[in-house]
């Protein structure tokens, strides 16, 4: 018999969120600091830059996790790969190569604690029968899952121009009942949700980390015309159609406006110096 301490009687140790088998802890401080780096760890703490773990408590239960994310477990709990052979070995290979994720997740089954390694990421609890049929990732966000969820690879129907809006070509699907956890690179509390009830959403960028399987996802000029998409500053966009969910990061890096966009008066803007620019270059 093994006796947990300084995990749920530890005031630095917070539960943010609960879903499931699932436990999210946060680090209020980083108390493991010297002199030099103390200062960046306080203004960090205040920025909400903290680490975050995951609790798995199994009640002769099994799970999947991303492959090197067990930190420590305890109690009467095996581990074994989702491999069936070498062909599914190399499928798998394929299919985490194209996704970002890995490509065996072990399974761990039976009764007991497992922590998941700290991440800085924000931790996100979903349940897939909220989803509809289930629930397409952007690369990189899978940490762990009930086992008996289902995993499947869905590609964007229009692979022509699917480079163009900045996504990834092939996306990890997970459906079935459970849940599931994900790194997410913002805050719940940042991320915009859009329910589509056979509706349309267009999004500059790929700031949606998640979406309804039930959507189709097409990446498509911003105007009907591509000279309009030219020079209204679009281009492409990622074009979500249908019933379903959408989990947009607005916050993501490099989301923000550029300054070129910011508005300056100025008689090359103005409605007098764009005739006279016009006309000036006509002359030339």
């Amino acid at each position: 018999m093994v006796r947990v301490n300084n995990i749920f009687n530890n005031s630095n140790l917070k539960c943010i969120a609960k879903e499931g088998i699932y436990s999210v802890y946060e680090h209020q401080n980083d108390l493991s600091v010297t002199p030099l780096t103390a200062e960046n760890a306080y203004f960090m703490s205040e920025m909400n830059v903290k680490k975050r773990q995951v609790l798995c408590e199994l009640e002769n239960t099994s799970i999947k996790v991303q492959a090197g994310a067990m930190q420590w477990q305890t109690g009467n709990i095996s581990m074994n790969s989702d491999v069936s052979g070498v062909g599914d070995f190399f499928g798998k290979m394929i299919k985490g190569a194209v996704t970002g994720e890995s490509a065996v997740k072990p399974i761990f089954n039976g009764t007991g604690y497992m922590m998941l390694e700290p991440t800085y990421n924000h931790i996100i609890i979903e349940n897939i029968s909220d989803w509809g049929g289930g629930i397409v990732l952007d690369d990189g966000l899978f940490l762990a899952c009930d086992a008996n969820l289902n995993e499947s690879i869905v590609s964007r129907s229009n692979l022509a121009t699917a480079a163009l809006g900045g996504e990834g070509l092939f996306n990890l699907t997970l459906s079935g009942n459970g849940f599931c956890v994900l790194e997410s690179p913002v805050p719940r509390e940042e991320l915009f949700e859009f329910v589509l009830d056979n509706d349309v959403i267009k999004i500059d960028g790929n700031m949606a980390i998640a979406w309804s399987s039930s959507l189709e996802f097409t990446t498509e000029k911003s105007t009907s015309s591509l000279v309009g998409s030219v020079l209204s500053g679009e281009g492409f966009v990622n074009v979500y159609r249908g019933t379903g969910r959408v989990l947009m990061a607005p916050t993501l890096p490099g989301t923000t406006m550029s300054d070129k966009h910011a508005p300056e008066q100025t008689t090359a803007n103005t409605s007098a110096g764009a005739v006279g620019n016009f006309l000036g270059g006509l002359l030339k």
